[in-house]
This record gives C-alpha cells, structure tokens and sequence, in this order.
C-alpha cells in the first residue's frame, strides 16, 4: 500500500492542523526516520555518540571540575540519555553541542585539558540533530508518519 504526502488526506482542513500540531511536529525536522542500512547507521552513531558523552561526563564529573563545568557535565548526561534511546534528538544534540562547545572553550581558554575531544563529541551531537534518530528510536514511534485508515473508503 502506499502511503500519502500527508496521513490524514480525506478529512477536514481543521483536523489536519490538530492532528499536525499535536502528532507531528517532530516529523516535520527530518524527511524520514532512516530504515534499513541507513537505520542502522544512525543507530550506531546514536550508540557511539551517547556512550562517550555519558563516559566523558561522569568522569569530568569525578575529577571536581569549577561549578559552572558541572552544571553543563549535568546537561551533557541529560542529553546521553536522552539519545540513548532516541527521545527527542534534535534537542539532545543541540544540547550537547552546546554544552561540549562550552566546555571545549573553557578547557581551550583555561589550557586545563584537551579541548579537541569535547569538540568532537560537540560535532556528534549537532550531526544527530541534524540527521535525526532513525527507524529504530522512540522518536520513530511516536513522531513518524502514520498511516489513518478511515472505515468504508
């Protein structure tokens, strides 16, 4: 069966609009959520991108880094988690950019570490944002195109 350019063609002007507004506004950031061997690429970058932002920032965590470096660790760790799964990714990436950006600076401008691995961490972050999740996340399920088949059509 094919599908349609939008899910819900044979119905009203104004329950397509509650119906974007409420189901698919996530949708609307990515073309689609890659399946097949793309899929599966994004979800080992999805993977690889959370595991090294959980282990970088717990154990940037552990070495009693300045007040304001713990607060971002923390949002770092939200934003492992959050694209461990693949809940709302686009955010999670941004949020880790910039909060790896911001301690990448701060290592750069205070020469108290390695700047180079939170930069790289950063660009993960923000290609997930862009790219988005895949097929296998739960972005996938609640945010993906779906398919309203209405009785007697």
């Amino acid at each position: 069966m094919g599908e349609s350019a939008f899910p819900v063609s044979g119905v009203s002007i104004l329950l397509r609009i509650t119906y974007a507004w409420n189901r698919c506004v996530l949708q609307r950031l990515f073309s689609s959520f890659a399946d097949g061997w793309p899929g599966i690429g994004l979800l080992l970058l999805r993977l690889l991108t959370a595991a090294a932002l959980l282990y970088f920032a717990t154990t940037g965590l552990l070495a009693s880094p300045p007040p304001a470096t713990v607060i971002l660790q923390i949002v770092v760790i939200g934003a492992g988690m959050l694209l461990l799964v693949g809940l709302w990714t686009p955010v999670a990436g941004t949020l880790a950019a910039v909060a790896k950006v911001s301690i990448a600076f701060s290592r750069f401008f205070s020469h108290s570490g390695d700047p180079w691995t939170p930069l790289a961490m950063a660009v993960l972050g923000a290609t997930l944002a862009m790219v988005g999740p895949g097929a296998w996340s739960i972005d996938a399920r609640l945010f993906g195109r779906k398919r309203i088949d209405f009785p007697g059509r």
